[in-house]
């Protein structure tokens, strides 16, 4: 078996793999002919095996392991921008990617493998140069 290998801003290939049951996407952000437009649904090609999707995530509702944080306010190929709500005293949290273990479509749920204190305890949103550097280090410290 091989290893998992975490990268902060790659989506995980089972988390948005292609299926029947539309708890994910057909076509996920490292298939070549995926269309460039995330807000676009993207239909299954006949004979492809899984239903047609859409790959905006705004309005999910965002899953800790051990309950939910908040809602997608934005997502992109590389990271979601959640908005914590009460939760964190309204404060608005970037996710990377490499965080989430699925997306399940019929529910509306991004659910990501850490905890509601890993990611409280995550840097603060900053503008600054190295922010997702630092960011990058940390989720992939507590991956271990």
């Amino acid at each position: 078996m091989e290893a998992f290998v975490f990268n902060a801003w790659a989506w995980r290939p089972p988390a948005l793999g292609g299926g029947h049951d539309e708890t994910t996407p057909d076509r996920g952000p490292d298939d070549p002919d995926r269309d460039r437009d995330r807000r676009r649904t993207v239909v299954a090609e006949a004979g492809s095996g899984g239903p047609g999707f859409s790959l905006d995530l705004t309005g999910y509702a965002v899953r800790a392991v051990d309950g939910e944080i908040g809602k997608v306010e934005e997502a992109s190929d590389t990271d979601l921008v959640v908005d914590t709500g009460p939760w964190i005293f309204g404060r608005i949290v970037l996710l990377p990617a490499g965080v989430v273990e699925r997306v399940d479509h019929r529910n509306r749920t991004v659910l990501v493998d850490r905890t509601k204190d890993q990611i409280r305890n995550a840097p603060e949103y900053a503008d600054a140069p190295d922010y997702r550097d630092r960011l990058a280090h940390y989720y992939r410290d507590t991956y271990r």
